[in-house]
Formats: C-alpha cells, sequence, structure tokens
C-alpha cells in the first residue's frame, strides 16, 4: 500500500511540476505527398498538403493557435469500353483543391520535464473546389468514324468539422519538440455550394494505432 501510495504521490509531483510559461510561441505544421499507382485499372492518385501552424500558451501548459495551409488531390483514370465494334475511350482527371483554415486550443499535462501528453481541440475548415475533366474518344472499327467528346464539371465546396485529438509532445531541449498524435475524435460536415445540395455528415470516433502522426515543433522558449 505504502508503494501504491509513493507512485501515485511521484506521479501527481510529475504533473504538476515541470510547466511551459505563458507568452511562449511555437512554430510546427503538417507537410505531406503520397503517390499511388495502379496499373491494373490504369489510375493514378496524388495527395499533397502543407499546413503551417503556429500557437501562444495563454496560460501555464494552455495553448491556442491556428494552422492555415493547402491541400490538393489529383486522380487520373483511363477506361476502355467495347461492344459490337464501337470502342469507348475515357481519359478522366479529377481534381480537389482547398485552403484549409485549422483553430485549437491544447492542454498540456506533465509526465516529466522533458515528456507531456497533450489534448487538442480542433475546428478545421476547408473552402475548395473540385474539378471533373473528361475526354471521351468513340471509334467505329468498321467504318473507321472517330469523335471526341470533352465534359467538365466544376463545383465548390465547403468542409467544417470539431476534432478532438490526444497526443504525446517530447522535448529534445529548450527549442525543439517532437510531438505524436494517436487518432482522433471528431465530427464533420460537408456540403456542396449548389443548389438544393444536402450537407454530408461524417462521425469518427476511434484510437486507431494506425493512424498516428508524428511532428517536428521549434519553441520560442524564454
Amino acid at each position: 500500500m505504502k508503494k501504491i501510495i509513493l507512485a501515485g504521490a511521484i506521479v501527481l509531483f510529475g504533473l504538476s511540476n515541470a510547466q511551459i510559461k505563458t507568452g511562449t510561441v511555437y512554430v510546427s505544421g503538417q507537410v505531406s505527398y503520397s503517390k499511388e499507382e495502379n496499373k491494373n485499372i490504369n489510375t493514378t492518385i496524388q495527395d499533397f498538403k502543407i499546413i503551417p501552424t503556429a500557437g501562444v500558451f495563454v496560460a501555464k501548459n494552455l495553448a491556442v493557435g491556428t494552422g492555415i495551409g493547402f491541400t490538393n488531390k489529383k486522380e487520373e483514370d483511363s477506361e476502355v469500353y467495347s461492344g459490337g465494334s464501337f470502342t469507348t475511350f475515357v481519359d478522366y482527371t479529377g481534381e480537389k483543391k482547398a485552403v484549409v483554415v485549422a483553430p485549437f486550443v491544447r492542454k498540456y499535462w506533465t509526465l516529466s520535464d522533458n515528456l507531456y501528453i497533450f489534448g487538442q481541440l480542433e475546428i478545421p475548415m476547408e473552402f475548395g473546389k473540385i474539378n471533373q475533366d473528361a475526354l471521351v474518344t468513340y471509334v467505329d472499327g468498321m467504318y473507321g468514324y472517330i469523335d471526341h467528346q470533352t465534359l467538365s464539371v466544376e463545383t465548390k465546396y465547403t468542409s467544417i468539422g470539431i476534432n478532438v485529438k490526444p497526443g504525446l509532445d517530447y522535448f529534445l531541449n529548450k527549442n525543439w519538440s517532437i510531438e505524436a498524435t494517436i487518432g482522433e475524435f471528431g465530427y464533420k460536415n460537408f456540403k456542396y455550394k449548389e443548389e438544393d445540395a444536402k450537407a454530408l455528415n461524417n462521425y469518427n470516433f476511434g484510437l486507431n494505432l494506425s493512424s498516428i502522426s508524428f511532428g517536428v515543433k521549434y519553441v520560442f522558449a524564454k
């Protein structure tokens, strides 16, 4: 029993000892790029994201800030349809671009002088558009007739959500730290800017160990 009480006292002391001072400013952010090619179905998907983030501690171990950035996702696809003497070739390109604004508040709890756990409440917003283009080619193999048709659609959208992210932050020194978030709990509302368009709602509640993300943060320590 004494060992349990002593261990509890050590934990409580660690949670209340080291603190990040009010007025401390830090910068961080996300940069990612991925490319997926599937030659079996002639599909290529590229995904790029850059969201710089800045925060300031308004109280001990309590920070507020925002991320402002840009996302771009592009998909290219080629398909062939045959029927009788006719063959149809479809070359499709879809691109989704958006400006991202994500204000947040983050609360830290101290595990040691260098290691913290945190909980972050974030309100991510996207303002973007989706462009879809297709080149359709019709070929009549019997008479050698060829015809082309181009289709283009542009749709604007807005998205707003609310997320809670748990994580760990380890300070390598007074200026640099490595942080990791593990999954998220949240809600997102997605709506196209079209008349009579209905909103799409997505709920996500899970602590998924396969969705751990890492980042590097620079702290302007006082």
